[in-house]
């Protein structure tokens, strides 16, 4: 008798050049950055075990770890490379000491970083390259542009954008494909739906969900800035804000009442309802956990009933998180 056989994991496209990705990615930031201390070697089994469960979408970008993030990526992936879909980011700019100093989009500066970015994952080419924040000071066709340029060279595939608006997003399309466009996107952080998936859907580019678990808090596990690490970011971010972060308990509690009924995950619960938004959206839940990663894997082949749509609806409707979804600067450079 012949042993039964995984059936594929999801994929969807990124954007209309060919390029199939797994429909949940893997964030790798939290890896190297932001959410308290990490292990390196535990990282590395989880990006591994990402790949032998049918995950193949990983991303990074040079400010994680000021760096690092991409090293420890480029290494875990040195000798799984054909296997794996690459993205990274440029754009927002951090000195040595982890400080930020600003958002650049200059032409020269996408040359110079795409270099930098090649250089720590030990790769020739890059599968996706995102402006992580759109400059102010320079046009959207400067920097494209530059981006292009780098796709002639053969040092990039394809191009994307992160919290850019949809007047940006055509502007950009305009000068070369873009692939995707990438956002914060889960049932607390539900501005995308302001028309934004509207415009990706109509000209082609995939929309891709970073936070799709609300930065950990829609699992249901964080009852508390208090658990976090005090090195952890949450704990300054205004919806972990005890004020906030009681109101928004509220919400999580309604998913985690769905997720019984449906005998699931609320993260499973949640992701299910960010893939349901439409077939260009791809989720890239981050972990460092082979069983929360293999909990997030499930939820690519959890289908939502209508009646469940409905109630989710009802329970995070948009504006329904208390709190901005960072502190002010960080709200600055959002949707330009």
């Amino acid at each position: 008798m012949p042993l039964p056989t995984t059936p594929p994991f999801p994929t969807r496209s990124l954007g209309r050049e060919g390029l199939a990705v797994s429909a949940l990615g893997l964030g790798c930031m939290g890896m190297s950055d932001f959410y308290g201390p990490s292990d390196d070697q535990r990282s590395i089994r989880v990006i591994h075990h990402a790949l032998e469960i049918g995950i193949n979408f990983f991303d990074t970008a040079d400010i994680y770890g000021v760096g690092r993030n991409e090293s420890l990526v480029g290494l875990a992936l040195s000798d799984r490379r054909k296997k794996a879909v690459i993205a990274t980011k440029f754009g927002n700019i951090r000195r040595p000491d982890g400080s930020f100093v600003g958002i650049s989009g200059r032409p020269e500066y996408v040359i110079s970083a795409c270099d930098a970015s090649l250089r720590r994952l030990g790769i020739e080419t890059i599968d996706l390259y995102y402006q992580h924040r759109v400059d102010p000071d320079v046009p959207i066709e400067e920097t494209v542009g530059a981006m292009a340029s780098l796709v002639a060279a053969g040092k990039v595939r394809h191009l994307g954008l992160s919290e850019a608006s949809v007047a940006t997003l055509r502007r950009a399309c305009a000068v070369h494909p873009i692939a995707a466009l990438q956002s914060e996107y889960s049932l607390w952080t539900r501005d995308p739906d302001d028309g934004v998936l509207q415009a990706c859907a109509e000209l082609g580019v995939a929309f891709v969900a970073y936070s799709p678990l609300g930065r950990g808090f829609l699992t249901g596990k964080i009852r508390s800035a208090d658990a976090l690490d005090v090195t952890d970011w949450r704990r300054k971010n205004p919806r972990f804000e005890d004020a906030n972060l009681a109101k928004n308990l509220a919400l999580v509690d309604g998913v985690e009442a769905l997720a019984r009924a449906r005998r699931v995950s609320a993260a499973q619960i949640a992701l299910a309802w960010v893939l349901s938004r439409g077939p260009h959206v791809i989720a890239i839940p981050g972990t460092r956990s082979i069983p929360r990663l293999d909990e997030n894997a499930a939820a690519a082949r959890l289908t939502l009933s209508d009646a469940d749509l409905r109630a989710l609806d009802e329970i995070a409707p948009a504006g329904a998180a208390a709190g901005d979804r960072y502190a002010a600067g960080g709200m600055a450079s959002l949707n330009r």
